[in-house]
């Protein structure tokens, strides 16, 4: 019996903030590839190694856990406005589908890096040393970011000494600007209220602030559904129980949002909305034993993601803690001690981070109109992905 041969494909896997995802150029795709539909799906998921029984992607390249089952396909902008498109596939790891629905904000920290070392960008904005800012058209939720981009001796800079929590070694900073970042056309609220009751059949009704910015997210109070904001990801993820709630939790919150609906679409929806859970600040140890103190952070907030309590925070979930941050009367913003700001600091599983936000109101409507925060990056090989032939 034969059996048809790998292919290779041009591919990176690089470490974007606290995500790690394989990148490609649009271009060196494969022809069926190269547009959206069923043989682009296959082959992601081929790379990546899923749909997994075991939960474990041993046969590809993503690492079994939301933060590393990714994918990301770079193109030329034909746009005098931005530079590259960056379009973002999250892979499920047991289930036969990649959700396109959303972004993601970590591996946004590498797009800039990504598409001047390919030349997908004019190299006239690419200076000999300094600072080249990219413009990246997202596609997925259409909005526009900005990346900062250190260079040296005319290329990308990736060591250096800013850390980011969640991230074991220190490498180059890497400053995001995310412009506009309420997702889709409607109200950053798309309920119309900061903060709703969100009736949940079977489980309880809830206070909720449900934002779209960054990506969709529904925020909670931690102690209104048994927890304190300092829980680590055993806690959640070993509970089957718990992970169970949160997701029919967040099936009835996208309905709410207008982003479903019937409940049985969120099935197919794992990336959006994400579910969050907020506290005051406390003290409390990070998943790497470090401390910390309530006086470094303004607020604690633990976020699930593809089902699963996420190790450090999702960048557009942080967008999305900022933009609710500074916004009197959200739930964030309250459980940050209330009133104005414009950055918020925020403790998570696995340490800290700060990001800005600047927000104003536009006919009665609260509107955010940039959200920064500084990640990092880093090229962990290159070269080729191979795959049978047969894969689409």
């Amino acid at each position: 019996m034969s059996h048809v041969p790998q292919i290779k494909i041009p591919a990176t896997y690089i470490r974007g903030g606290t995500s790690k995802g394989v990148f490609f150029s649009l271009e060196e795709l494969p022809q069926a590839c190269q547009v959206p539909g069923p043989a682009r799906d296959a082959l992601l998921l081929r790379v990546i190694g899923s749909p997994d029984p075991y939960g474990k992607q041993i046969d590809g390249m993503g690492g079994a856990t939301s933060s590393t089952s990714k994918s990301v396909i770079l193109s030329k902008s034909d746009s005098p406005d931005h530079d590259v498109n960056y379009l973002f596939g999250q892979v499920s790891i047991d289930k036969p589908f990649v959700d396109w629905s959303g972004n993601c904000g970590n591996l946004t920290a590498a797009v800039g890096a990504f598409a001047i070392s390919k030349g997908l960008v004019d190299p006239s904005i690419v200076p000999e040393n300094g600072m080249a800012t990219v413009r990246i058209w997202q596609a997925n939720i259409e909005k526009t970011i900005i990346a900062r981009v250190p260079i040296t001796n005319g290329e990308v800079q990736e060591t250096g000494d800013f850390e980011l929590d969640g991230v074991t070694f220190p490498a180059a900073e890497v400053q995001i600007e995310f412009m506009d970042p309420a997702d889709g056309e409607g109200s950053m609220f798309p309920t119309g209220n900061l903060v709703d009751d969100l009736e949940v059949p079977g489980i309880g009704t809830f206070k909720a602030t449900m934002i779209n910015a960054g990506i969709p997210t529904i925020f909670l109070n931690a102690e209104e559904i048994g927890y304190t904001g300092t829980e680590l990801q055993d806690a959640i993820n070993s509970d089957p129980a718990a992970l169970a709630r949160f997701e029919t939790i967040r099936a009835h919150g996208a309905i709410r949002m207008g982003l479903i609906k019937e409940l049985k679409e969120a099935e197919s929806r794992q990336h959006t909305p994400k579910i969050a859970f907020v506290n005051g600040a406390t003290d409390y140890l990070s998943s790497s034993g470090k401390q910390v103190k309530a006086e470094d952070i303004d607020l604690v907030v633990r976020a699930l993601s593809m089902g699963k309590l996420h190790h450090a925070m999702m960048g557009t979930a942080a967008v999305a803690i900022s933009a609710a941050a500074v916004v009197p009367g959200t739930l964030v913003n309250l459980a940050a001690g209330g009133g104005e700001r414009n950055f918020v600091r925020f403790g998570h599983p696995s340490g800290t981070l700060r990001v800005g936000a600047e927000a104003e109101q536009r006919d009665g409507e609260w509107v955010v109109t940039k959200a920064i925060m500084s990640r990092s990056a880093r090229v962990l090989m290159e070269g080729w992905v191979r795959v049978p032939g047969d894969t689409f």
